[in-house]
């Protein structure tokens, strides 16, 4: 999915809900008590943003930046076509880069004419270069959370959404400071919610492939995800609501309203070229379905919009950015991240499995029988496995920031000028396996990140900011940067003290991976 942070805020007021619980499978062997919360971290870190590095003495050679834009408007569109239909997305910077021999070079980004003005941008494919596209003091995030272009603020009820502020508008503090109350405020609901709504997704799998020998993990995920977002921070079963089940495919329907200029969905090429990558889909198509979401928000966070108020947000603006930071960074999140966890650990296989699942439980039952936050850190293969799926295929593969002044960046190989006003794009696949920071960096290594190799977390650039630096009131990285974490581990953990092992078969997406289940083997010690 395109865009500059995957934020994983959400929202609500303690209201009961008229849920049933899900009962425990009889077929476990571990049966433990779930405590724990989003993070043991005060979810509010300190306004100001990391000061900016003191500059050293350039040893490297300094180069113009190579590379062209090409004619206008021929040039932006033949470059859309190679990146959607000719070459796709990876080719695409692979045989510039190439080309250019250099990491940092200029080329045209979607989707061109006539959606977006500007489609230059200077491209950085390293891990060394990318890193400056976090730095605020350096560039300007102010609308660029899509890239070269805004979707229509009728799409967000007229506001320009936190997700397009750049720290210093007034906005954004107050925004931000309202996300992580959220996070903090339903912190100890995360785990147990995540646990019920999981257990209903797996027992939907479970079912399928009995019914039918195969079960589509994506449709049981969005299902999941969307119970558990809403459950765990809002206290409400979206079951119990005039939304009923609607949530998930209403969501999909809006974002693709958003992101449609970023997308190829299998049509033909030059039907969808016009249609999606041309002109915006107009938003009154989905005015209606908006509408549901938003008055399901609006009924359900009645707390968390008196708490708005007090920071100075009108209850609309704060419902309509609530909606957001749940539908789009959220729930988006988890229908793309969780099909690559399960792509990447199913191609593990049964040693992997194996490994993980004498992991998991031991720990589980060395704390009581109880899954905590405590019993997760004693997990390292998980953990690093769950970093490993965050490097080798980050959710956020798109990068924008423009140059607030005239700057000089740096690749592995040698220095390049910028110049203020100037937008940079950074690719972060290339980046995260970026071949002088990560041995075998196209590799999916499952304990990478296990004992010294957790100095390699730093290089890991999934949420807007380096694995080892935290969100703050000052920056752009991921408000939920912890929670993005947490409920990804969660998955693992679910996974493998429910099962033994399990098969997949891999197709793609829209979005990213589209995963089957072709078995489940139930936990056996």
């Amino acid at each position: 999915m395109a865009s500059s942070t995957l934020a994983f805020p959400s929202l609500h007021p303690q209201l009961p809900s008229n849920r049933r619980s899900s009962k425990p499978s009889t077929r476990r062997l571990i049966v433990r008590t779930i405590t724990a919360s989003v993070s043991e971290k005060p979810s509010v870190p300190p306004a100001s943003s990391t000061p900016a590095p003191t500059p050293v003495p350039n040893k490297l050679p300094v180069r113009r930046i190579p590379g062209n834009y090409g004619f206008p408007f021929i040039g932006p569109i033949k470059d859309r076509l190679d990146y959607f239909y000719n070459q796709g997305r990876d080719e695409y910077f692979k045989s510039k880069s190439q080309k250019y021999q250099s990491t940092v070079f200029r080329a045209n980004m979607p989707p061109g004419p006539f959606i977006s003005q500007n489609p230059n941008v200077i491209v950085l494919l390293d891990g060394k270069s990318f890193p400056i596209l976090f730095d605020v003091t350096k560039v300007e995030k102010k609308d660029l959370f899509t890239g070269t272009y805004m979707p229509s603020t009728e799409l967000t009820g007229g506001y320009r959404i936190l997700s397009y502020l750049d720290p210093s508008e007034p906005s954004h503090e107050k925004l931000k400071r309202l996300m992580f109350f959220l996070l903090q405020s339903r912190r100890d609901k995360v785990m147990p919610e995540f646990h019920a709504s999981y257990t209903e997704c797996f027992e939907t799998l479970e079912s399928e492939l009995a019914a039918k020998g195969k079960a589509s993990f994506g449709d049981a995920n969005n299902s999941a995800a969307f119970n558990f977002l809403a459950r765990s921070l809002y206290g409400t079963n979206p079951a119990d609501t005039k939304l009923g089940l609607d949530g998930p495919t209403l969501v999909q329907k809006w974002v693709l309203f958003q992101i449609s200029p970023l997308l190829t969905l299998g049509l033909p090429k030059l039907l969808e070229d016009v249609v999606l990558h041309s002109f915006r889909l107009p938003a009154f198509l989905v005015k209606s379905d908006y509408q549901r979401l938003y008055d399901f928000f609006y009924e359900s966070s009645t707390a968390v919009l008196d708490e708005a108020e007090k920071m100075g947000i009108s209850r609309e603006e704060a419902c309509h950015n609530l909606l957001f930071a749940t539908c789009f960074n959220s729930f988006g999140g988890m229908n793309i991240f969780f099909p690559n966890v399960m792509k990447w650990v199913g191609r593990g296989g049964v040693q992997l499995h194996t490994r993980l699942a004498e992991e998991i439980r031991s720990a589980v039952r060395s704390n009581g029988g109880k899954l905590t936050m405590a019993a997760m850190e004693q997990m390292p293969l998980m953990k690093s496995v769950v970093y490993e799926c965050l490097r080798i295929e980050p959710p956020v593969a798109l990068q924008y920031g423009k140059a607030k002044r005239d700057l000089v960046i740096e690749s592995h190989d040698a220095a390049f000028e910028v110049k203020e006003g100037e937008m940079m794009f950074g690719y972060q696949p290339f980046a995260t396996k970026d071949p002088k920071i990560f041995e075998r960096s196209e590799e999916f290594v499952a304990d990478r990140f296990v004992g010294e190799g957790e100095k390699l977390l730093k290089h890991v650039l999934w949420s807007n900011g380096p694995e080892t630096e935290s969100p703050s009131l000052g920056n752009k990285q991921c408000a939920g940067k912890d929670f993005v974490v947490l409920v990804s581990r969660l998955l693992v953990v679910e996974l493998f003290l429910r099962y033994d092992s399990f098969e997949i078969e891999v197709g793609t997406s829209a979005l990213g991976a589209s995963v089957t289940l072709k078995s489940l083997k139930r936990a056996s010690f």
